[in-house]
């Protein structure tokens, strides 16, 4: 299913899974979890392991800070409130742009060039559409939950949408430094800082146009791309990710932002197959890649679909005068 059908069929889902989600897949509550006249309650403390730190595992969807709710509604009736808006704080994370509406990205020209040219396009490349991982942050992002599961020396992340599978290594390993075949999700290394904060780092990603997407405009990163995760979990209910996203290659500098998640409980990951029954790509011109082209790898020395080198792109005109 292309990524705006379904963007439209996630808004529908939202409307009508609380009231046939029990219909459709298994319904179990979730155990450990504090209650009250049988609701749960999430703004106490967050949960530990015997060592002290914080117990990250649970199924997370994206969210203002609350949690509790049906898929596809409200964090509900014991949800926390979105934090207020402060122009001083990190900015927050969505799927459509990678740090929000409104904050100037510090891109390169080629970058920018290339953004441009994504969304000029309607987006259409975007691993999404073509059933492809879709990078760490749309992850983050996307309307479809995640889930966490923690053990001593690998944490999973497994992400309904697109089946993804990611592995966050705990037991000390450095980044591989023998040139190995680069990740479509990086490879992960995670350790703890303190007993409250797990900290992980990405590195050796795949950089071509296949997989280089921050999020749905286009936003891209290379195979330069290093991001460091700090997970924090302030009380049972939330989950708070800030990410600092480093890539010399398509960045001017580094950039930090804030993802807000929320639990979900009494709810299970839906088995999602995203090229079941898939026919919107059939009303799509195909990528070169998809025709057999070698995928350009991104960089400022790539050809645009113009023909034109990314680093020599003309500017973006100037945008109109406010009225």
């Amino acid at each position: 299913m292309s990524l705006l059908l379904r963007a439209a069929a996630a808004a529908a889902v939202a409307l009508v899974f609380s009231a046939s989600l029990s219909a459709q897949w298994p319904s179990w509550p979730t155990s450990d979890v504090p209650r009250k006249d049988s609701k749960p309650i999430l703004d106490g403390p967050a949960p530990r392991h015997p060592d002290g730190k914080v117990d990250f595992s649970g199924v997370w969807q994206r969210g203002g800070g609350g949690g509790g709710g049906a898929r596809g509604r409200g964090a509900g009736p014991n949800a926390q409130p979105a934090p207020p808006v402060d122009p001083n704080a990190i900015p927050v994370s969505t799927f459509g742009e990678v740090a929000g509406r409104g904050y100037p990205l510090p891109l390169q020209p080629w970058a920018a060039a290339l953004k441009r040219e994504r969304m000029a396009d309607n987006m259409k490349d975007n691993p999404d559409v073509w059933c492809l991982p879709i990078g760490i942050m749309q992850y983050h992002n996307h309307p479809q939950p995640n889930q966490i599961v923690q053990t001593k020396n690998i944490t999973l992340i497994t992400y309904e949408s697109n089946y993804g599978l990611r592995y966050i290594y705990t037991d000390g390993r450095p980044a591989p430094n023998n040139d190995p075949t680069p990740w479509w999700f990086g490879y992960s290394r995670g350790w703890w800082d303190g007993n409250d904060t797990f900290v992980v780092e990405t590195t050796n990603f795949l950089g071509d146009e296949r997989a280089g997407w921050h999020d749905v405009n286009g936003t891209p990163y290379t195979d330069a791309l290093k991001m460091t995760e700090r997970f924090r979990r302030p009380n049972f209910g939330t989950l708070q990710i800030d990410v600092t996203i480093e890539d010399p290659k398509a960045l001017t500098k580094p950039f930090t932002v804030r993802v807000n998640q929320r639990l979900m409980v009494d709810q299970e990951m839906i088995e999602f197959i995203c090229n079941e029954n898939e026919r919107s790509t059939n009303h799509i011109v195909p990528p070169g890649w998809m025709k057999g082209e070698t995928p350009r790898q991104l960089g400022p020395d790539m050809l645009l679909k113009s023909g034109v080198r990314a680093a020599d792109a003309p500017p973006p005109p100037p945008a109109a005068p406010a009225k």
